[in-house]
């Protein structure tokens, strides 16, 4: 199948273009201005680096699953800003064996994560296909800030560090995906903890919700805890202290399937990423927003991320190392 009948397949699949004058079809997107400051990002995912169609067990990434990942981690971004998304563009890297039906179930997957996880002023308004030796799917977002941004500049000594969405479930499903046995062999809770790591789900009202609760710093936790952690703390100049305690539950969630893989739920807690919950840090007096709980503080010293004020190794996902 040739591009212009490819397209023709896919493009009624992304849904309509939300704020936009020109959507898919031209040479440009054409964007209506939004009423503040605009943020953009881009992510890109890559077979075999960060996603498997085929995995040890036998199991099958869809094309759902890549599209559904490629706009959450995008729309993750905006919302660690404090913002909110307008437009999506998505380039597609494909090999020729690639099948219409995988390209197709991509778009879906894209068109239903936008929808589902509530970016209702955003849609994919553009793009490119392309041939490759593998597949490569890249896409960019825009959105716009109601006030000012959120960096990871901000944080000071007293200031509370607070998470809001999940830890460790994404890391656990790699786990469950990379593990020889089947997906079914670990019941139920596999099979979410797999969904997790496939089709996560950021809690994008929450971006902007610390933004006008006066969080001082955030980001989107893609890459671990403590990575993005030791990321604020390099920014602002200062340590982030967390409380073993405060995180103790988010690993006891994963205790029984930790337990079946032989495997500590706590290095998925503090070292997995692609949950893309957000850590952002707040003022003493100010009320953490719904959804937000407070596992740490800020304090004063050298840039580093502490346990109960030990330093732990640093931990969690870099792209070339790996």
């Amino acid at each position: 199948m040739g591009e212009r009948e490819l397209l023709a397949r896919i493009i009624p699949l992304l849904g309509p273009s939300k704020g936009a004058l020109v959507g898919p079809g031209d040479d440009a997107a054409v964007l209506v201005p939004g009423s503040g400051p605009v943020v953009i990002s881009m992510d890109t995912l890559v077979e075999d680096h960060d996603f498997r169609l085929v995995r040890p067990n036998g199991f099958t990434t869809t094309g759902y699953d890549v599209g559904w990942k490629s706009a959450a981690q995008n729309l993750s971004d905006i919302n660690a800003m404090g913002g909110t998304a307008t437009s999506l563009v998505v380039s597609l890297t494909l090999p020729p064996a690639t099948s219409v039906a995988w390209v197709e179930d991509c778009a879906r997957g894209l068109a239903a994560a936008i929808s589902e996880l509530g970016a209702d002023n955003c849609s994919v308004v553009g793009g490119d296909l392309g041939g490759g030796a593998q597949l490569v799917i890249t896409a960019a977002v825009t959105g716009v800030l109601r006030g000012a941004p959120v960096l990871r500049s901000g944080a000071e000594p007293g200031h509370t560090i607070a998470i809001a969405g999940t830890l460790g479930r994404a890391a656990a499903g790699l786990a469950l995906l990379e593990d020889g046995r089947p997906i079914a062999d670990f019941g139920p809770a596999g099979k979410e903890l797999a969904a997790a790591q496939l089709r996560p789900v950021p809690p994008l009202a929450s971006g902007p919700a610390a933004a006008a609760a006066g969080a001082s710093a955030m980001l989107d936790i893609s890459d671990g805890l403590v990575r993005d952690a030791a990321r604020i703390a390099t920014a602002s100049g200062v340590q982030l202290d967390f409380r073993p305690a405060a995180l103790l539950p988010f690993a006891e969630e994963l205790r029984s399937t930790a337990d079946l893989l032989g495997e500590d739920p706590m290095h998925w807690v503090l070292g997995g990423g692609e949950d893309h919950g957000l850590l952002a840090t707040f003022p003493a007096d100010r009320s953490l927003p719904p959804g937000f709980t407070a596992v740490g503080s800020v304090v004063p010293g050298k840039p580093l991320v502490t346990l109960a004020s030990r330093a732990t190794a640093l931990r969690g996902w870099d792209h070339f190392a790996h």
